[in-house]
């Protein structure tokens, strides 16, 4: 699959029908929807560390014009800036939701586990006027990025910035209940979320779900389950409980039953808890899908290290927000392209894929100068 096929999976005519829909081009003359949606597209995969004056630069560049037909427009970058910080976010959501979807498919990932975290991202306190303080003898101020990954996929973030937001029992649980949930998946996320009036919100509407608990959790045996496999390439099973928890500010005992797994690791010998409200599956594979868990790890590491996902082009927290829906629309466009072409990495790829844009130009310039492609096409597709 090339990378072109990709960036058909959003046509002109959606982009369109969005930009209606959510009047991002309302009173606005030049630097359209559209425009500002292949600007950073194009900025991120370009370029290792986009700024605003980068922006302007790409903007300006003859392959920038000739894939967006910008020819009779000029900008600079705070008008840039500015457009950012006004610029509707649905529209780019929109984008996001639709790419998600097509590619979703494409992958046969609709009954998929999901996997949700939180990332920081910090930022000089002189120059913003929001976000969480950071200590007493520092000048950062931190935002927090909970995301939510479907199978392969981002499927949905928020963006929070009160210091109250630091508690994952807070950001995590708001994310997975604003998510419109397939009940065929399970969910997964890290011990960070303890509230047991969190696990029966979970279980009341139907979200099944698998994470980790502390060892030291009151609960009260129901019954011993069966353990028909009690080793995984990692760990060993110890018990398969069913349980009830105490509410953890009233110290009542909640009448849901939840699964209590207890094992040890085989490495470390250490003691590890699994809690989740499916009672189909094996304990040895609620242990596996908790595990996949690290799969948002990996999805993190990637975002930052390879699309600069912590650097703040625009400090306004609109322009922020449509900055991570642009970064996470990439950042999917990468993924497919690696899945659909079994490469490994994402440096590679996203280097592969700046080339084949590049030679496609190529090809379109030697077609428009009355050249013959035939005569290059073995090195350009090399």
């Amino acid at each position: 699959m090339k990378f072109k096929d990709i960036l058909g999976y959003i046509s002109d005519e959606e982009l369109d029908f969005l930009s209606a829909e959510t009047g991002v081009n309302h009173q606005v003359k030049k630097l359209n929807g559209s425009i500002i949606f292949k600007l950073i597209l194009y900025s991120l995969l370009e370029h290792g560390k986009p700024s605003l004056r980068v922006m302007e630069q790409i903007f300006h560049s003859s392959s920038f014009r000739f894939y967006t037909n910008t020819d009779n427009i000029t900008t600079k970058y705070n008008s840039l800036s500015d457009r950012l910080s006004s610029i509707k976010s649905d529209y780019f959501r929109g984008i996001f939701q639709l790419l998600f979807d097509k590619f979703n498919i494409e992958l046969g990932e609709q009954n998929a586990l999901q996997k949700y975290d939180s990332t920081m991202i910090a930022v000089s306190s002189k120059l913003v006027d929001w976000g969480m303080k950071v200590g007493s003898k520092t000048n950062k101020k931190q935002l927090k990025v909970t995301v939510g990954l479907h199978g392969s996929l981002p499927c949905d973030f928020k963006i929070f910035t009160e210091n109250k937001h630091n508690c994952e029992d807070l950001t995590i649980p708001e994310v997975i209940l604003d998510y419109k949930h397939n009940t065929a998946s399970v969910v997964t996320f890290d011990r960070g979320v303890q509230k047991r009036t969190t696990f029966v919100k979970f279980d009341e509407q139907d979200i099944l779900f698998v994470t980790r608990i502390k060892l030291d959790a009151t609960h009260h045996v129901i019954r011993n389950i069966e353990i028909s496999e009690k080793e995984t390439e990692s760990l060993i099973i110890e018990e398969d409980l069913e349980i009830n928890f105490n509410d953890n500010a009233t110290r009542k005992r909640l009448l849901n039953s939840f699964r209590l797994i207890k094992a040890v690791i085989k490495q470390s010998n250490e003691k590890i808890y699994f809690v989740s409200n499916n009672f189909e599956l094996e304990a040895s594979e609620i242990a596996n899908l908790y595990r996949q868990r690290w799969e948002i790890e990996v999805f993190f590491r990637f975002i930052k290290q390879q699309l600069n996902f912590s650097q703040l082009v625009n400090r306004n927290l609109n322009g922020v927000k449509v900055m991570i829906y642009m970064t996470l629309i990439l950042a999917s466009m990468i993924i497919i392209y690696k899945k659909k072409n079994n490469l490994k990495g994402f440096k590679i790829v996203k280097m592969k894929i700046a080339k084949e844009l590049q030679n496609e130009l190529i090809k379109e310039i030697v077609l428009l100068s009355g050249g013959d492609i035939s005569k290059i096409s073995h090195i350009l597709d090399d």
